[in-house]
């Protein structure tokens, strides 16, 4: 009886000891955590970070959404469209090997729809680019919307999203290893169609 009566008051001490943590665990907020369970109102949730767009300027995509057109199938929608101009048709006709012919340039978005439009350049057998067509990649096939004949050209987006063209310009005095100038043109989609906004002429040193 004198032990019970010793340990009657440890008991009740440990028992509101425990009362008092579970209390204090619940009116801060800061008990466990459920995994799984959704937050209360009011509570203090950090949003995910959203994932950075693929888009480097308003006309260039670094990563285009859909897959690039294959260069096969680029020559057949060409030698089918009726506005191809002949120097390309005899080129493509002749072109079994299509890296022979075809190479792809840079993915931009110069219509602005957020759907790439695909550079493509035509050579020779050399390696000589003397044009380019600006492919679009609609759900129905690709389509040939802009095309310039211009050798050896570098075709880029501008910040501004319009497409700069790039190429070397000859006078009778060069050699063929070293042009004398350049010309930058821009071109600009309307709603239709590419057209020419400004051309520059550069002189070499």
């Amino acid at each position: 009886m004198r032990m019970q009566r010793l340990l009657a008051p440890a008991v009740a001490v440990v028992a509101s000891l425990a009362a008092v943590v579970v209390l204090t665990a619940c009116g801060s907020g800061s008990g466990l955590r459920v995994e799984g369970a959704e937050p209360s109102e009011g509570s203090s949730v950090i949003p995910p970070v959203p994932a950075t767009s693929a888009t480097t300027s308003p006309g260039v995509l670094k990563t285009p959404p859909v897959p690039l057109v294959p260069l096969a199938q680029v020559r057949t929608k060409l030698l089918a469209d009726r506005g191809l101009d002949g120097t390309a048709r005899g080129v493509l006709t002749n072109c079994t090997v299509i890296s022979r012919c075809l190479r792809q340039g840079p993915t931009v978005d110069v219509m602005h729809n957020g759907i790439p439009q695909q550079v493509v350049y035509i050579h020779t057998l050399e390696k000589f680019v003397f044009g380019a067509f600006l492919i679009a990649l609609e759900p129905a096939g690709p389509r040939r919307i802009w095309s310039l004949r211009v050798d050896q050209p570098t075709i880029k987006a501008s910040p501004q999203g319009d497409l700069v063209v790039e190429s070397p310009t000859f006078t009778t005095e060069d050699k063929s290893c070293c042009p004398s100038g350049s010309k930058a043109e821009v071109y600009r989609w309307d709603g239709r169609q590419m057209t020419r906004v400004s051309s520059t002429d550069q002189k070499g040193d």
